[in-house]
């Protein structure tokens, strides 16, 4: 099988033979009889019906009712339909299949507190859990359809609350446990929201937060939400209304304590059970719509084929539930069979490498990461870190952003010893991953191996058309994906507006990417990000990444500003490395950005503050820092993990006397 078919001329890694033989990959071509990850793609875009019905029957993915046709364009390629005919539900294939297997009495999660306190599932737990909870949720008259907000930390009980609403037939609706409440109250609404999951309180960097408090404030806005579920974890002062309110534990009371007696809803395929809203770092979140057979099918393409996720792995990846990570974690995992670890708070609380301690607490083997983390974790103490035990540690994935080639060799030296493969992963909420690395190519460092097979990626000009290799464009989608959202909720024309009206026939994801001469792809960042001064083209990422080359900054954001003579000029605003002299940093920043892109790309400014905006999943929010660099209106602020850095900013503009 022709597996290392590139030449890979700079590759830092090479799989051995028996990574090559043993990955998941591997095995799902030689059962499609293809003798190559380019000959699966080209005949997964050919024929997207006979691959899709190859990987659900390779998953072993369950339906009540088998499906008459796993593909229908009847209404054309935005709103494909997928097993047609068929019932299932993500709950049978993530958790009923396990009863009665050597499985069900292992551990399915293992969660961490920010004290210190470890609590530990089965996955027969987790059914009761679940079980209970849905049998609780029927009670008060939800079901089939309903909307259903969870306004939850990372705790056990969180993947069970998403489990149950799948299970009843309903449609659940994560959110951010740090949002304000006018950000809960839109999404309610927006989302048509029946009931509310959410906690009395937990801790958020060793202090006590009050989540019930924050829901009330919301609920003031929300007519339609006529139960909230209240679990007790962390007593913080809140209010009460009878009737509405319900306690979990009280709620669950009088279930039966056999699973067997909680049925699970047998759903049409393609309705929806997951309603997702965008981070917004294009202005207004948008609803993004995942179905029972979609997003498990795609997740578990992405993670466990494409980059070699097994049910023996232990799989941390630090986020929020309220943002795709969450149900990435509790519904392709669990549905690989992997043990998902689970951590409250965040990665650098309550010490600065608690992310990596926890890698060693539990031995993970599989380790979710964001670029921005490993770039923060740049400034630990280099033998302190040396002195963890990171061993367990046998693939690392990473999304969310470009990566810059120093922080990409940090991880890879220094976490993985050089010896683990880093796979960069890219998508979105509305697809999941369109291009992936694998374990069964050699890696380069920031690039990806190549397309998710079934989602046709391409690299196109302005008018469509592929481009060669070192040509950067328009990263797209040809052929019908099954994790594709079915559209946005309750708005068929933005979604069609934002995604499909560019270039007609294609999916635009507003991403720019390239290819090289070995194969290898790239993601340059966003594509309305892009900065032209003088005439000439570049990413932010490209001078973000000089930036950081200099070891005097921890993170960094290239902006665009209108200036009179180029027509846009260069900031660049930097977080410092403790430490530093600001004087000499900023000339020596300056001075990066000039060798590295010549002088028409020298900065207008070099600004230092404390932080840049990020989402909750680190996601650097470059329209927010331009908007707030030029006193303009940043937009939704809502999933901001630290909306003070907007205010940052601006005290930095005032300070060198500007607007």
């Amino acid at each position: 099988m022709a597996t290392d078919a590139l030449p890979s001329s700079g590759a830092v890694w090479r799989p051995d033979r028996r990574t090559v033989d043993n990955a998941n990959l591997t095995r799902f071509m030689r059962a499609l009889g293809v003798d190559s990850f380019e000959a699966l793609n080209e005949r997964a875009s050919a024929d997207p019906a006979w691959f899709h019905d190859a990987l659900i029957r390779f998953l072993d993915y369950r339906f009540e009712q088998p499906c008459e046709q796993v593909l229908d364009l009847g209404e054309g390629l935005p709103f494909a339909r997928w097993c047609v005919g068929g019932t299932t539900n993500v709950v049978l294939n993530c958790i009923d299949r396990r009863r009665g297997t050597p499985r069900y009495t292992q551990e399915a999660l293992v969660w961490e507190g920010e004290d210190g306190t470890v609590t530990t599932w089965t996955f027969a737990d987790l059914d009761r859990e679940t079980c209970r909870l849905a049998w609780g949720l029927r009670q008060l008259g939800l079901g089939r359809g309903d909307v259903v907000g969870m306004y939850l930390p990372n705790l056990p009980q969180a993947a069970a609350a998403m489990l149950a609403v799948a299970k009843i037939g309903g449609i659940v609706l994560p959110m951010f446990s740090g949002f304000g409440a006018d950000a809960i109250a839109q999404r309610l609404n927006d989302g048509h929201a029946k009931a509310l999951v959410t906690v009395d309180g937990s801790l958020r960097r060793g202090k006590p937060v009050g989540a019930k408090a924050v829901a009330d404030e919301a609920l003031r806005q929300c007519p339609g939400v006529h139960h909230v579920v209240v679990l007790g974890h962390l007593a913080t002062e809140h209010g009460w209304q009878a009737g509405r309110d319900h306690w979990w534990h009280e709620l669950v009371a009088g279930a039966p304590a056999d699973c067997a007696a909680v049925p699970t809803e047998a759903m049409p395929a393609d309705a929806p059970f997951l309603l997702m809203f965008t981070s917004g770092t294009t202005g207004k979140p948008k609803g993004v719509v995942h179905s029972h057979c979609g997003f498990p099918v795609k997740t578990a393409l992405d993670l466990s084929i494409c980059m070699d996720l097994k049910p023996e792995d232990r799989f941390l990846w630090m986020s929020d539930m309220g943002w795709l990570v969450g149900p990435i974690l509790v519904f392709g995992g669990l549905l690989v069979g992997s043990t998902v670890v689970l951590a409250e708070g965040a990665p650098n609380y309550p010490q600065p490498d608690r992310l990596w301690r926890l890698i060693e607490r539990h031995r993970v083997s599989y380790l979710g990461l964001a670029p921005t983390v490993a770039r923060l974790s740049m400034s630990l103490d280099g033998a302190a870190l040396d002195a963890l035990d990171l061993s367990s540690l046998r693939v690392i994935v990473s999304t969310g952003e470009p990566w810059t080639p120093e922080a990409w060799q940090w991880t890879f030296e220094r976490v993985g010893k050089n010896n683990v493969p880093l796979l960069n992963y890219s998508g979105g909420t509305e697809v999941g991953g369109i291009l992936t690395g694998t374990v069964i190519h050699p890696l380069k460092p920031c690039a990806f191996a190549g397309p998710v097979p079934g989602t046709g990626a391409d690299v196109v000009d302005a008018e469509g058309a592929s481009v060669g290799p070192g040509v950067t464009g328009e990263l797209v989608m040809r052929s019908p994906s099954i994790g594709l959202t079915r559209g946005l909720w309750h708005d068929r024309e933005r979604y069609l507006e934002s995604y499909w009206s560019r270039l007609p026939g294609l999916w635009v994801h507003g991403d720019f990417a390239s290819r090289d001469a070995d194969g290898m792809w790239y993601v340059h960042g966003r594509s309305d990000d892009t900065l032209k001064i003088a005439g000439k083209r570049t990413g932010p990422s490209e001078i973000e990444a000089l930036l950081m080359a200099t070891g005097l900054v921890q993170d960094a954001a290239a902006i665009g500003v209108p200036d009179a003579v180029k027509g846009t000029a260069v900031v660049c605003i930097c977080v410092p490395r403790p430490g530093i002299d600001p004087a000499g940093a900023l000339k020596t920043l300056s001075a990066a950005v000039v060798a590295g892109l010549g002088g028409a790309f020298r900065p207008a400014q070099v600004v230092l503050v404390d932080d840049l905006p990020r989402t909750r999943n680190m996601k650097l929010m470059r329209r927010v820092v331009r908007a707030s660099w030029l006193g303009d209106d940043p937009g939704d602020l809502s999933t901001l993990v630290n909306p003070e850095s907007v205010q940052a900013i601006r005290a930095a503009l005032a300070a060198q006397g500007g607007a």
